[in-house]
């Protein structure tokens, strides 16, 4: 019997797994059945067996998939270096893919893995990796940031890390709650936000050197008490 190729077999995965990822986005995890996979994806019963021995297998796979996928992004955009081009990478990986027709169809999947994992502890603790993983990366970029005075420390990074992430899933649900939803005056909202977290550590240090000052002024209209800071400190 003839050697087959690592690189044919990990093929003919992402093959099956295509398929499975446009059923699921299509009627859902619990409608999608093993043949409306095989149909899907123009292989025999036989060659999708060969890999995944149920659907419930499948649905992993693709949370794996993401949660990989998810990671590499962050650490690519992680590896560039500097906090404000860090931050910007992030910003247009995520964002300016919102509305990719192939996007789309994978995030359709991932809200679906988010609700799944409510019940099948398997798909949580990939989801839970999925967001804890990045969190940290993005979190240790911050804190690096504070230590070389570029963010205010009165900040927690960890919950700054958090907030990014949080804001970024909820942007993926109102894409597809929302009928006309653009990225474009999100990313505007966001780029006011890292530049306000660019500037504080400046703004931080100049308002700690007036004791007459009770507040840390981010904007004209945005300040955060400066006993809050300290205790942040």
């Amino acid at each position: 019997m003839p050697k087959v190729s690592k690189e044919y077999l990990d093929s003919r995965r992402s093959e099956i797994l295509e398929a499975a990822l446009a059923c699921f986005s299509r009627d859902g995890f619990h409608r999608t059945t093993m043949q409306d996979i095989v149909r899907q994806s123009g292989l025999s019963p036989g060659a999708i067996y060969n890999y995944f021995k149920s659907k419930k297998e499948i649905i992993e796979a693709v949370a794996d998939e993401r949660q990989l996928t998810e990671k590499r992004v962050v650490m690519d955009a992680v590896k560039g270096g500097g906090t404000a081009g860090v931050l910007e990478r992030l910003r247009d990986a995520f964002l300016d893919e919102l509305d990719s027709p192939k996007e789309r169809r994978r995030r359709r999947v991932s809200v679906q893995l988010w609700a799944e994992a409510q019940r099948n502890p398997s798909i949580r603790r990939v989801v839970q990796r999925s967001f804890e993983e990045p969190r940290r990366l993005i979190s240790d970029v911050l804190a690096s940031a504070q230590m070389r005075g570029e963010i205010a420390k009165c900040f927690d990074s960890y919950a700054l890390a958090s907030f990014l992430i949080a804001t970024f899933h909820g942007l993926v649900l109102q894409r597809e709650w929302v009928d006309g939803f653009s990225a474009e005056p999100h990313k505007v909202l966001l780029n006011a936000l890292l530049r306000a977290v660019g500037e504080s550590a400046h703004v931080e240090k100049a308002a700690f050197g007036k004791r007459s000052k009770k507040t840390l002024r981010l904007s004209h209209n945005q300040e955060i008490p400066l006993d809050f800071c300290r205790r942040r400190i």
